[in-house]
């Protein structure tokens, strides 16, 4: 893996959830090339386990738990199996998260009604309530496991937002107001922990290819959908993201020398998307 810099992370031991997918795999694998020791968490253990024994491969540290992150025992009982193999997590990588189709709408704006569409008014309620738990939930419910061994200490969390945050994207009202919260949990828990050596931030990546996204963003002859054009009409980089590309940005978040003074803030990683105004 190619890193944008160096930094020894030996001393960190790393909690990473949703580890993974593509995104938060790639976090677990820079962190270990960096020393760090990685606790791959997931609720899929055949995913958490390719992660780690890529890892292991490489020489890196690291372990796949099996964890429900909307399920406190859950989370208690990967706790443990961290502690025993690790020590205290020293770093809390939020990652898990994602949408979910009740609480996607099929139209962009409103339409009289047209036979066998999804609407805004066909939202179901448990659906809508399923998302914001799996990306806010969640993270509350992580960061109070692992959060204990770093207060009164230090530590680090980084929780991952996205760009529905800031400009909600037409179809998926859920989510992006799910985002929104973690934005808004992360400035919260940085002023809770701030006199409490604990940091705490957030990525916020613009578009990236995903095994979440990728039915939406193209279709099955693996050629580009509408809504993959007007994301790249919007993006002044003309490009969607490489994971690679937010590793230099959260190793910034980290590094307790870099950003000794940085807490509360969300970094967009977005090739423009929230600075362009569509003219």
């Amino acid at each position: 893996m190619k890193l944008p810099f160096q930094m020894d992370l030996s001393a960190e031991v790393a909690v990473v959830t949703g580890g993974g997918g593509v995104l938060c795999s790639m976090f677990s694998k820079a962190l270990a090339a960096l020393g760090a020791k990685v606790a791959v968490l997931d609720i899929k253990l055949e995913a958490a386990e390719a992660v780690a024994s890529a890892i292991r491969a490489e020489g890196g540290q690291a372990l796949a738990i099996e964890a429900n992150c909307l399920d406190k025992q859950s989370l208690e009982k990967a706790h443990e199996q961290v502690l025993s193999a690790f020590g205290p997590c020293t770093l809390l990588l939020n990652g898990a998260g994602g949408n979910n189709p009740r609480g996607t709408t099929d139209d962009e704006q409103y339409s009289p009604d047209i036979e066998g569409l999804r609407t805004f008014f066909d939202l179901d309620p448990d659906g809508v309530r399923f998302v914001f738990d799996l990306n806010v939930v969640a993270a509350l419910l992580t960061t109070q496991v692992f959060a204990r061994d770093m207060a009164g200490k230090r530590g680090n969390i980084i929780n991952i937002s996205s760009m529905n945050a800031y400009r909600p994207l037409t179809k998926i009202p859920a989510y992006s107001g799910a985002k929104a919260a973690v934005s808004n949990l992360t400035q919260w828990l940085a002023v809770y922990f701030a006199k409490a050596g604990v940091r705490v931030n957030a990525l916020a990546p613009g578009f990236f290819v995903s095994n979440q996204n990728r039915a939406l963003l193209f279709d099955e002859k693996g050629e580009p959908t509408a809504r993959t054009h007007k994301i790249l009409r919007s993006t002044p980089m003309g490009r969607f993201g490489e994971a690679e590309e937010l590793v230099g940005t959260l190793l910034y978040l980290i590094n307790d020398e870099a950003a000794s003074f940085v807490t509360g803030v969300v970094i967009p990683v977005d090739g423009g998307f929230s600075a362009y105004s569509g003219v």
